[in-house]
């Protein structure tokens, strides 16, 4: 999931994501585009209730793990604050009340060139974090709970 805000930067860390993912074998990536870091809780939780409701009839869930992506640079105002704040609490309350991971690269930035810095075509991209620490917990879940 990604806010279309700064989607440039965004993109190229869901990007970096998809590939770490693809290079560990995963096929089933989607993508969502929202329209903010606010609505990414309340998309996540769509999704992780209808694959529960689908997971009744089929006995297995389909998502393994939810990677959001973002970038908030604070501005003049408690905008920053409160959408950070509120997109994280929102998100830790859909990870414990679904049980499967949610990880989380909303970057929130104090000017862009942090939020280049983590998103740019190198070592550093934060696509990169998210994606092998999605790939350690699928796999610590599905050994330990299996």
């Amino acid at each position: 999931m990604k806010s279309k805000w700064h989607l440039q930067h965004v993109q190229s860390m869901a990007d970096a994501c998809r590939s770490v993912l693809e290079d560990a074998g995963y096929t089933q990536i989607d993508e969502y585009i929202l329209p903010g870091c606010l609505e990414i809780p309340l998309a996540a939780r769509d999704l992780l209730a209808e694959d529960a409701s689908i997971a009744e009839d089929n006995a297995e869930n389909k998502i393994d793990a939810i990677v959001c992506f973002g970038i908030i640079v604070k501005g003049d105002t408690l905008h920053f604050e409160m959408i950070s704040e509120e997109s994280m609490r929102g998100l830790g309350s859909v990870m414990h009340d679904f049980r499967r991971p949610i990880l989380v690269e909303i970057l929130p930035v104090f000017e862009m060139q942090q939020a280049i810095d983590r998103s740019s075509d190198d070592e550093f991209n934060k696509g990169i974090e998210a994606a092998v620490a999605a790939i350690e917990m699928i796999a610590w879940r599905r050994s330990t709970l299996a």
